[in-house]
């Protein structure tokens, strides 16, 4: 598989019976407008999309920032704060031009937030600190100085929303009983007004409180706000948070709820077992480039479209859909973008892991631009689609995208390990990419060991009793 493309991986993440598209690259994003109206817009959006500067929607930096993490679950990119030194994400609650990022007087606040902690309920530890979401101003036992904090418990036994004003005053003006595991997203919104306040719990209301009356002085908001954190960073939430908007007034409970249920397919962490996915058949190709793992596999191909057929430096894949059987679930999509006649490889995993190259992924098959195809049968109760780009760049048939998913051996490397026995013969011959004592083992028993098998051009798996000792070895079995 020659050097014809950059490298690129788009993901696709599908739940039975739903099935849906994520688009990313490996290490890009993918982004949804956040809930508005033509007359009230947001104030501020944190996609998390720049994890390298940590702009704003609206192209920000923020004040300051350490120890920040990224993850690859959501919708993309995601925040992670959560480490055993100070960390913290601070912006301005003020732009110099003018542009306010946080009301905290009338206004709400949505995210998306998945805890590396269980609940003390659920026989974990919670956070084991007071662990904010968004928060402006300092805590003080006697409420001199102003602070306005949406947080958990150290047990994370509950969610507050809580504030001080700097002289004197304080209330916590809702709690609610929260019961959370780890690894499990969920969509927040806070709504406050001078009448009311009010929290829902992926997309249902769940308490509410008297109107905001307390709150930060200017001067304490001049200071700036902290996602994840509080200002000395060693007040954590301990987690993942994706997608912070903010607005200026309280959203109602449709469009909080609606969000949710358009959106709730992304972030659902309920990962079914990897037992029903399963390599796929290959047919190694040798002519015009040698292919180890080509074919369709799995795929079934059902149409194309030789209309609306888009070439693209990116690839994706777009019109996905899934049907329940009494076998499963069949999934249908159509891969868009790339390059005519180049076949892009298509990966599946039941779970999701941050790098994606520590997941446990199986190959699906190889598709092409402009088909839409099926795969049949699935009963996992989540799966996810990765497709790669043809790219070798050792030039030894196994593509870069396989090499990092699926045999975890060096793209770059003709032979890992090494062994004396190449990584693409180990793939082809159904043998361990990354077991040491592999050229000294004999798994067929006929006499002959795995590194004698290469060089005789044997099928390692299958026993040639006397038969390859009247030959003459090849001392190479053909893979480069």
């Amino acid at each position: 598989m020659k050097n014809l493309q950059r490298p690129c991986l788009r993901l696709i993440r599908a739940f039975t019976p739903v099935i849906f598209a994520v688009l990313l690259p490996f290490s890009g994003f993918c982004q949804m407008d956040p809930p508005t109206n033509s007359s009230n817009p947001w104030l501020e959006w944190w996609s998390f999309n720049d994890t390298n500067n940590w702009t704003t929607a609206l192209g920000y930096d923020p004040l300051s920032y350490t120890n920040l993490g990224v993850s690859y679950l959501g919708d993309g990119t995601s925040l992670v704060v959560d480490t055993t030194s100070v960390s913290w994400l601070q912006y301005n609650v003020w732009e110099k031009d003018g542009s306010t990022n946080l009301t905290v007087d009338v206004g709400s606040v949505l995210l998306w937030f998945e805890p590396s902690w269980c609940s003390q309920s659920l026989g974990g530890f919670g956070p084991g600190v007071w662990a904010p979401l968004i928060e402006t101003g300092t805590f003080t036992t006697n409420a001199d100085y102003g602070w306005w904090s949406w947080y958990v418990d150290p047990p994370a036994s509950n969610i507050l929303f809580s504030a001080q004003d700097g002289i004197g005053d304080q209330t916590n003006y809702l709690s609610a009983s929260i019961s959370w595991t780890n690894n499990q997203f969920h969509f927040l919104a806070l709504t406050y007004s001078s009448t009311n306040t009010a929290l829902y719990i992926d997309g249902a209301f769940v308490t509410n409180g008297p109107g905001v009356s307390i709150y930060p002085s200017p001067d304490v908001l001049s200071n700036g706000m902290w996602l994840g954190s509080d200002g000395t960073g060693t007040n954590q939430c301990h987690g993942i948070i994706d997608d912070v908007w903010t607005y200026n007034y309280p959203l109602d409970a449709d469009t909080i709820n609606g969000w949710f249920e358009l959106y709730e397919i992304f972030y659902l962490t309920n990962f079914g077992s990897a037992a029903s996915i399963s390599q796929a058949p290959s047919t190694p190709e040798i002519s015009p480039i040698f292919d180890v793992v080509a074919g369709l596999g799995d795929l079934v191909p059902i149409s194309t479209d030789t209309g609306g057929c888009v070439t693209s430096s990116s690839v994706w894949i777009t019109n996905t859909s899934a049907t329940v059987t009494t076998n499963g679930v069949n999934i249908t999509f159509t891969i868009m973008g790339g390059s005519n006649g180049l076949a892009y490889d298509v990966f599946a995993t039941p779970a999701l892991t941050t790098p994606l190259t520590n997941g446990i992924w199986t190959w699906m098959g190889q598709g092409y631009q402009c088909v839409t195809y099926s795969i049949q049968g699935l009963t996992n109760s989540a799966v996810f689609l990765l497709l790669g780009t043809p790219f070798d760049p050792d030039d030894k048939g196994l593509t870069k995208a396989y090499e990092m998913l699926v045999s975890h051996t060096d793209p770059y490397v003709v032979d890992s390990l090494p062994d004396g026995m190449p990584d693409a013969w180990k793939v082809l011959a159904g043998l361990s990419t990354t077991d040491p004592n592999l050229a000294g083992e004999d798994p067929d028993q006929d006499g002959l060991l795995n590194y004698q098998e290469y060089l005789y051009g044997t099928n390692p798996q299958v026993s040639e009793g006397f038969a390859v000792w009247v030959s003459e070895p090849e001392l190479t079995s053909g893979v480069p």
